[in-house]
């Protein structure tokens, strides 16, 4: 039997369809605890329930956030950080927000175990005391 083009292309298109349909399991864990947009419905629906809160004040920007972004996304896709709500509140278009947190500047992480805060950090892209950061929201 010979095999032209077309039915190579539909193979190849089949098997790489399903290898990705097969990793998207794997890549939804990471994308559970993704940052939302800050809302105070929510954030105070998320101090109410108790639940482990990090706020990223965040500017897009900004090089320090930037570098922020793969170790939080990596941190908060760790199994014991599950229940971790992720805000976050941009620092150029919510400066009223920015404010009633008491941020002086982007890059800064604020995490909060239900209503009481728990510890922050400004400008730090050290992914260990990152961790240690969202540890006290447990």
């Amino acid at each position: 039997m010979t095999i032209s083009r077309r039915m190579f292309v539909g193979a190849t298109f089949g098997v790489i369809g399903a290898a990705v349909s097969l990793a998207a399991p794997m890549v939804s864990p990471a994308l559970a605890n993704a940052a939302v947009p800050f809302s105070p419905e929510a954030f105070k629906a998320a101090q109410a329930s108790g639940s482990p809160i990090l706020v990223e004040i965040h500017a897009d920007w900004c090089p320090t956030c930037k570098a922020q972004r793969p170790i939080l996304d990596k941190l908060t896709s760790d199994a014991k950080f599950k229940n971790l709500k992720v805000f976050r509140v941009d620092f150029d278009s919510q400066k009223a927000i920015v404010r009633q947190f008491g941020a002086k500047m982007q890059s800064t992480l604020i995490v909060y175990k239900g209503a009481t805060e728990k510890g922050r950090s400004v400008g730090d892209t050290r992914p260990a005391s990152i961790a240690a950061l969202l540890d006290k929201s447990l």
